[in-house]
């Protein structure tokens, strides 16, 4: 009975009879990693489509339609491109399980059309404002500071950098990752890591006597 619950948790999702918050940005990230970009344009991608959702309703527009763009449109701004065929293949696949790679017809060039023309409307509806400030550098640089308080010891024993940018990329799933400072994402990320393993951090105050205390969240 545990296997066959195994099994069925392993069972890919059908994105089209799935309708629940996150889903589209799930089906994101899981073309993001078969079409190997890298983690940054992910989560470019990602925040452009929270974007534009943002500036308009959900329902006025294919989703799925719209995250393909934003994979491409992403693999641009961060210099990482992806073919647009490659993009075409991988989301019609995810979309439509155990299809094969379309073939240069009347399908495949209407989707290619509409992906372009979605990235335009993408760049149109943000006015052209494509600039996104990661949380990522923040977490970078907090996790070396935090390298050197912990020690090597701790720091190599526990997961805490991996947890960390799990906990990074699965907030980007959410729109809400719009309302918050890009600092103080990381460093709530880096805060959850650390409380999940039960680490606290050697702080000292001002008058340098050592104290123990958990890294509070700005």
């Amino acid at each position: 009975r545990s296997e066959a619950n195994k099994t069925q948790k392993q069972k890919p999702t059908d994105y089209r009879k799935v309708d629940k918050p996150g889903v589209v940005p799930r089906f994101l990230f899981e073309c993001a990693i078969k079409l190997q970009i890298k983690p940054l344009t992910s989560a470019s991608a990602a925040i452009i489509f929270h974007r534009f959702f943002k500036e308009v309703s959900s329902t006025d527009y294919d989703e799925y339609l719209i995250a393909a763009s934003a994979l491409y449109l992403a693999g641009k701004i961060k210099d990482d491109p992806v073919k647009i065929r490659d993009v075409i293949n991988v989301t019609h696949n995810t979309l439509n399980r155990g299809t094969p790679p379309l073939e240069l017809g009347d399908e495949y060039w209407s989707i290619r059309d509409a992906i372009v023309q979605a990235e335009l409307l993408i760049a149109r509806t943000l006015k052209f404002d494509l600039n996104i400030e990661h949380p990522h550098k923040y977490l970078l640089y907090y996790m070396k500071t935090l390298q050197s308080w912990l020690g090597h010891t701790i720091w190599s024993s526990v997961p805490i950098a991996k947890s960390a940018a799990s906990f990074l990329q699965d907030f980007h799933h959410s729109s809400k990752i719009l309302n918050h400072k890009p600092s103080h994402i990381a460093i709530c990320c880096l805060s959850l890591a650390l409380q999940s393993y039960g680490i606290q951090v050697p702080l000292a105050d001002e008058s340098d006597e050592a104290s123990m205390c958990h890294l509070s969240v700005i």
